[in-house]
């Protein structure tokens, strides 16, 4: 194995990544981008999708939710998996899984096959996350964290923001499982770059597997959104169960899972380590990306859907609506950075959260007649108040964790965002199914009937932007660490291969 040379370390002391962990870090940055990209490829085809295999909405929901669920259920396994193996055969195994999946999307006969791709798909994603949010907090400097946690909400908020630009773009010129067959070839492609160039930086070493913690938490997250996922079906009468079941059953297995959890903390065998819970700033910040992660992913989901069936506008202007909101995201995450290294997370996150909350409320007011242009000016304010909270919760949350809870951290980050994106999936689908039904029996129309469903879901949406305000006052910056003879420990130990 080799040894990190001296101008590694002066690198590090100096704020700066030398050569090998760049490289790390750039792949891993690409790699991500690609995957959470797919993420929300299919919203702006779902309509489409709906007709094509005639299926409801709320179970149509399920090509996203799923993905969101599987991620939620891999992503704590990847806390061990991460110790268990090198930085390559990780990602070799993510790309290898993203891959198949792919195939298996574009290749589907009908919806099942197709959940299937994308449950596949979302089992890469998974582990793609909490891989590059592990090494990035092993390899950089704590004075250069602010800005490469700007680069990262790049990738984390730009790509599914634009995937459904791209592919409103590409549905006029294919069919929907064109979509999987364009992005095939660049999945491949990022395998044998990584097989070909990625480093290993992290040093594994024998950790047990606890398998009753993973059942547990597959059952409990995956009741938690099925019944979220029941409430919309409900009003559509397609629901086998009352909502309330499934929801009972997730809290249960949950609160099962956080006292399992507890118990094997004792000898550090936990499957997701909960005493990161210990530190209020990594809390607050969690729930408030709990809180954006619902506004970004309801609002992807249902604009498309309003757009095209209210406001019948063809898929390429509703990728063009929502590519300007896409792209300020990825403008403003360097810049946010750099503002969160000077000045901290709370002059971000207060106006940041407000912003977000004046949009819901506006959103909420939507009508059948309702300009383009005044939903394209909506989504580009919501990106605003979405760009001054990712990189700030990022940041301050996994700063404020000693090194040896990284990946515990980073998996716990990545499980809650994909739980909250696939609850605000769920719920803005549900509310906006129960509008709909109630328009339907007060005999407003399609339009009309569609248009008070999008009301109810996005005043729901504001009606829970309210909690981020005020817990945004309480999202502190992390003190330093004092010993820096540990911090330079940990990295020069994470560069040795």
């Amino acid at each position: 194995m080799t040894q990190t040379t001296a101008s590694d370390t002066t690198a590090y002391t100096q704020g700066r990544l030398d050569g090998r962990s760049r490289l790390a870090v750039t792949l891993l940055l690409a790699a991500v981008f690609v995957v959470f990209l797919n993420e929300t490829f299919l919203s702006v085809a779902l309509p489409g999708i709906l007709v094509d295999l005639k299926i409801t909405p709320s179970l149509g929901q399920w090509l996203t939710t799923g993905f969101a669920l599987t991620m939620s259920v891999v992503i704590p396994i990847t806390g061990w998996l991460l110790q268990r193996l090198n930085t390559r055969p990780v990602f070799i195994t993510a790309m290898s899984l993203f891959s198949a999946g792919t195939l298996i999307a574009a290749t589907a006969p009908g919806f099942s096959v197709l959940l299937v791709g994308r449950i596949v798909q979302a089992s890469g994603t998974a582990i793609m996350m909490p891989l590059m949010m592990t090494t990035v907090m092993s390899l950089v400097p704590p004075q250069s964290l602010g800005r490469m946690m700007g680069r990262i909400s790049i990738v984390m908020s730009v790509a599914p923001a634009v995937g459904p630009t791209i592919s409103g773009f590409l549905l006029p010129l294919v069919h929907w499982r064109g979509l999987f067959w364009v992005m095939l070839p660049i999945a491949l492609a990022m395998l044998v770059v990584g097989i070909v160039r990625v480093p290993n930086v992290s040093e594994p070493r024998r950790v047990p597997l606890d398998v009753l913690s993973v059942i547990v938490s597959a059952i409990a997250f995956g009741a938690l959104v099925d019944g979220l996922s029941s409430i919309g079906q409900v009003a559509e009468g397609d629901a086998a169960l009352p909502a309330w079941i499934p929801l009972a059953v997730g809290v249960l297995f949950l609160l099962v899972f956080v006292f399992r959890q507890r118990a094997l903390q004792r000898t550090d065998a936990a499957l997701l380590d909960l005493r990161t819970f210990r530190s209020r700033t990594f809390s607050m910040s969690i729930l408030m990306l709990a809180i954006s992660m619902v506004a970004l992913f309801g609002t992807v989901i249902v604009l498309p859907l309003y757009m095209q069936n209210v406001l019948h506008q063809s898929t390429v202007v509703i990728g063009l609506t929502l590519l300007p909101g896409g792209l300020l995201m990825g403008l403003m995450g360097p810049l946010v950075g750099r503002l969160y290294d000077s000045y901290g997370p709370r002059p971000l996150v207060v106006p940041g959260a407000g912003v977000v909350s004046a949009v819901f409320w506006a959103l909420s007011m939507v009508t059948e007649n309702t300009p383009v242009v005044m939903i394209v000016i909506a989504y580009l304010v919501l990106s605003l108040g979405l760009a001054f909270l990712f990189t700030p919760l990022f940041t301050a949350g996994l700063g404020a964790l000693p090194p040896h809870l990284y990946s515990h951290g980073s998996a716990t980050i990545a499980t809650i965002q994909q739980v909250a994106g696939a609850a605000g999936t769920a719920v803005f689908i549900a509310f906006l199914a129960i509008g709909t039904a109630s328009g339907h029996a007060a005999g407003l129309g399609v339009e009309g009937s569609i248009a008070t469903g999008v009301r109810l879901a996005f005043m729901v949406g504001g009606i829970v932007s309210l909690a981020a305000i005020v817990v945004a006052f309480f999202v502190t910056k992390p003190t330093q660490p004092t010993v820096v003879d540990t911090v330079g420990d940990a990295v020069v130990d994470s560069l040795v291969e």
